[in-house]
């Protein structure tokens, strides 16, 4: 998605990418098999979990990937490129495999949420631009999901698109805070593009327009009688803005038999306004008249104002949420694990670092989850080279990668592979489903999580443990490094 339709996103990427590609053809291995692992380091605001999403604007950007003649051109210009390389990139199209968790998948440090098999210069031309929707949507989604995990089975809408970072941000923003719990959005672009339910009702200046706050709220209930929710902060809330809310809901909808209604509250100490809110349009009658709150709220806000006894029934959360303002960094990074030769022989290449942290898991994998047979929660998820299987009619022993001298015997267990194909040479094989689907799939697997790994606060560490031949590989290549 972008706003002028002439941008071709093919170009959205690292300028590196196209020096290492024309590099690549002038050594001979652009066709080269490569294998590289897309992958986070770390869960933002050091939560237990993350969630994936992105992976829909990741197989749009690929079945549109071409380099066009002012793309040639622009290159031509730059003054470094081969004839080749140019010729190269007119007839350019994507002949690779990937595979991918499936969006709304909860996802752990250091396992692949994507993984790409293609010629090198494939591969390296894939990296910015899914690194960009991986890495933004994932940390929306992630942090969408802890303020719904917040609200406890209350509504929680997306309002941030004035405070997005730019026009995309707030569109495909809208659409991975719905994948991770939110009801809807205020964006209306995300609704008609992505069917993320838009929706909203009055600003303040809707009310500054009108000669009363009275005035404004009787004539919004005639517009929309079945969709009336009144700001009743604009001048002063407890002593005209709910008053005259009840006033508006008694003239307009009552003689209509019309029992639902709102109020928003925007400003102010959100728990005590509530609570009053809410016995002063009880005690007139309309309990069914719901209470939405908004400004400036996240997790540990709502958190907060719930355990104070507010009586909010709805969230509408902004800048903190579309901006994840707490930790606005996903870190997922892009690297190179394997590479293969013209008779399909498979070397595994590994990243070393002095940061611990930044040493790769080498090699083409599989990625497990294992569940509990008697619990139905997810156990650990478990990495192996992509020619093992797991068998799970027994047991298995299994260890923390981080401490191997921690080893565990995992039994009664299911064992599933999350990484699904999406691409098989090029062409999609993968069925795209609904956002809905992705939606309540998500909120599925959120579930399968014990509750100590979805603590805000020092959550229990979600083991991603590696099968013992990978661990072997892994420790052989980092001691022939030495």
């Amino acid at each position: 998605m972008t706003t002028d339709k002439n941008i071709n996103l093919t170009m959205l990427c690292d300028f590196y990418e196209l020096t290492m590609g024309n590099g690549y053809l002038a050594a001979g291995m652009d066709e080269r098999i490569t294998y590289f692992d897309l992958f986070f380091r770390s869960v933002p605001d050091e939560g237990g979990f993350a969630i994936a999403a992105g992976l829909e604007q990741i197989i749009d950007y690929i079945q549109n990937l071409h380099f066009g003649p002012d793309d040639i051109a622009y290159l031509r210009g730059r003054g470094i490129f081969s004839e080749d390389f140019l010729k190269y990139l007119e007839n350019f199209k994507f002949t690779g495999d990937i595979w991918a968790v499936p969006e709304g998948t909860p996802v752990f440090p250091r396992e692949p949420i994507l993984t790409v098999r293609a010629p090198a210069i494939q591969a390296q031309l894939l990296e910015t631009y899914m690194l960009c929707m991986i890495n933004h949507e994932s940390l929306i989604a992630t942090k969408a999901n802890r303020i719904v995990r917040a609200a406890n089975g209350r509504t929680v809408l997306e309002f941030g698109s004035r405070r997005a970072q730019g026009g995309d941000a707030a569109v495909v923003g809208a659409r991975a805070a719905y994948i991770g719990g939110c009801a809807g959005t205020a964006c209306a672009l995300s609704d008609q593009l992505y069917g993320v339910p838009a929706g909203g009702t009055m600003a303040h200046a809707w009310v500054q327009m009108f000669d009363t706050e009275l005035d404004a709220f009787r004539a919004y209930c005639r517009t929309y009688p079945h969709a009336s929710t009144l700001l009743v902060d604009t001048y002063n809330t407890l002593q005209s803005g709910v008053p005259n809310a009840i006033k508006a809901f008694d003239e307009i909808l009552k003689p209509l038999g019309i029992k639902k209604c709102g109020i928003r509250l925007d400003s102010g100490d959100l728990a005590y306004l509530s609570r009053h809110a809410r016995k002063m349009l009880d005690d007139a009658g309309w309990t069914e008249c719901t209470i939405t709150c908004s400004n400036a709220l996240d997790e540990y806000l709502i958190q907060d104002l719930l355990n104070q006894g507010a009586c909010i029934d709805c969230f509408g959360v902004g800048e903190r949420l579309i901006t994840a303002e707490s930790e606005p960094v996903f870190g997922g990074v892009y690297k190179l694990t394997a590479v293969e030769d013209a008779g399909g022989a498979i070397t595994p290449k590994i990243k070393i670092s002095e940061n611990v942290g930044k040493i790769t898991n080498p090699h083409f994998k599989k990625l497990y989850r294992f569940y509990g047979r008697d619990t139905g929660k997810a156990v650990a998820d478990y990495l192996c080279v992509h020619d093992e299987t797991v068998d799970d009619s027994g047991t298995l022993e299994i260890f923390d990668p981080d401490a191997t001298w921690k080893r565990k015997v995992v039994y009664d267990f299911q064992a599933k592979e999350l990484l699904v194909p999406i691409f098989k040479g090029g062409e999609l094989v993968y069925k795209k489903p609904t956002l809905d689907e992705v939606k309540a799939y998500c909120a599925s697997q959120v579930d399968t999580l014990w509750d100590e790994v979805k603590r805000f606060e020092n959550p229990h560490r979600y083991y991603v443990d590696l099968s013992q031949k990978l661990w072997d590989i892994k420790d052989g290549l980092l001691h022939a490094r030495k």
